[in-house]
């Protein structure tokens, strides 16, 4: 069965609190299986016999934002996608070093980018932030403390027209360990 990964946005921030527990019985409700959560910002696994992803994910932000009252935007990944994000960061971004004060994180896209969007984003590199666009996904370098950059999730939704959540590689590499996808 084909198991896929559930990044949620607006779990457990701005007062959002939200329990794992909780969120794996939506999940489950919905008729996905082996439900498991990863840490407690919106990272969920599960298995689902359907292989039709925008209908996963208008079910689950439906479910969501019935049962929590707001909008949960859900970007979905399969484990292998999930690796191959994971991996990428060793071939594509060899200069990162998680020793040396820089972040890394990885934005899930609701789509791909298109041409204009990748050169909007491009425009906004400067000393500070760099990026790397990879299919539906962004990877976001930023050579100082987060807080001393101008770029944020609402800065690339807004260049990129479209949704979008972030994760720090080490999370993303954390699961693929843990789920051995790597």
């Amino acid at each position: 069965m084909p198991r896929y990964i559930a990044f949620l946005r607006a779990i457990n921030v701005s007062g959002r609190n939200v329990k794992m527990e909780y969120l794996r019985l939506k999940f489950e409700e919905l008729g996905f299986n082996q439900v498991e959560t990863f840490i407690a910002s919106g990272n969920v696994f599960f298995e689902s016999p359907t292989l039709d992803e925008p209908d996963m994910v208008n079910r689950i932000q439906t479910r969501l934002a019935e049962s929590l009252g707001f909008q949960v935007p859900t970007f979905l990944r399969t484990d292998q996608q999930l690796a191959s994000i994971a991996q990428y960061t060793y071939t594509a971004i060899p200069e990162f070093n998680s020793n040396s004060g820089r972040a890394l994180n990885v934005a899930f896209l609701s789509t791909q980018p298109n041409e204009d969007a990748i050169s909007k984003l491009f425009s906004l590199k400067n000393e500070t932030d760099n990026f790397i666009v990879h299919k539906r996904e962004i990877y976001w370098l930023c050579q100082k403390k987060q807080s001393e950059s101008t770029f944020s999730n609402a800065v690339l939704e807004k260049t990129m027209r479209c949704q979008s959540t972030m994760r720090g590689i080490e999370t993303i590499q954390k699961m693929a360990a843990k789920y051995q996808l790597t």
